[in-house]
């Protein structure tokens, strides 16, 4: 290794993949982005002769930190006021090298993700969607690379059973999605049957703060009805804007001029499966 200037700039080449290694295990960006700060103010203090790979050293700790948060964080997400969501991550508002977003971690996904332990989630993270060995993800566990590859089978098995199914290409995606916006601005409960799958599921993440539903919504009925609901509240003020939701079309929407929630959706077979709505203030403040 070379100075506190090389050092500095290896870290910040290299910034955006820890974030996105941290946001892959946390769902939260604030939290990710303060875990990646945490490992480079350790790296200042190790003994760097004893360092042969700045890069992995720097993933590891990470990723370490990360489930330690994790950890701490389940308590909290069990005593959270309604479904918990991610906190979303929208191309458009964020500079371009802030976080390198793994292709997976859609909305949807990073749900399925919180039903898995914080030890299955890392093995799972840290080799199935990041590429590391399973040398590497012990390092981070803290268990034998024999013992993180049970925990990657059995969260894999996990996942292939409730991971949300993509088939449509990003053109297609976003047909469906402006199509959405129209129907749901309209309250046009017709178009939005049509464009929901019977077996829809919306989430909305209120925290507490805001007006949001306590528990999923189910079925196109229902979800058509809660979302004519919800325009009819905004009136004239509310209006969709298209964004970049955690790597898939998705939308923003905004009152009176404030953004007031950001729309992940999952589309299959050409209708909408799942609906994330994150209306939590706390977690639009990176959005703005």
């Amino acid at each position: 290794m070379n100075g506190d200037e090389d050092l500095a700039t290896e870290f910040d080449a290299i910034r955006p993949r820890l974030v996105g290694v941290a946001y892959g295990l946390l769902g939260s960006l604030d939290e990710a982005e303060d875990v990646v700060q945490d490992a480079w103010l350790r790296l200042g203090r190790a003994d760097r002769a004893e360092i042969q790979d700045v890069t992995g050293w720097l993933v590891v700790t990470v990723s370490r930190l990360a489930l330690d948060v994790l950890r701490s964080a389940r308590v909290r997400r069990e005593e959270y006021v309604g479904p918990w969501l991610p906190e979303p991550v929208v191309t458009e508002a964020d500079p371009a090298d802030r976080v390198t977003l793994a292709e997976s971690m859609s909305m949807a996904m990073l749900v399925v993700l919180e039903s898995l332990s914080p030890a299955e989630r890392t093995a799972f993270v840290l080799h199935d969607v990041f590429g590391l060995s399973f040398q590497e993800v012990a390092q981070a566990v803290g268990r034998s690379p024999a013992a993180c590859r049970q925990l990657a089978a059995r969260a894999r098995k996990h996942v292939a059973a409730r991971a949300p199914r993509f088939d449509v290409d990003a053109d297609e995606h976003r047909r469906v999605v402006e199509a959405f916006a129209r129907a749901s601005t309209g309250r046009d409960i017709d178009a939005l049957l049509a464009l929901l799958d019977p077996d829809v599921v919306l989430r909305s993440d209120g925290g507490g703060l805001v007006t949001a539903a306590r528990r999923p919504v189910r079925g196109a009925g229902r979800v058509s009805r809660f979302l004519a609901g919800v325009a009819g509240r905004f009136g004239d003020g509310g209006r969709f804007t298209p964004a970049t939701v955690n790597g898939r079309p998705g939308l923003l929407q905004f009152r009176d001029g404030a953004l007031s929630g950001v729309f992940g959706l999952t589309v299959a077979g050409g209708r909408i499966t799942e609906i994330h709505i994150v209306v939590n203030p706390e977690k639009l403040r990176s959005v703005r």
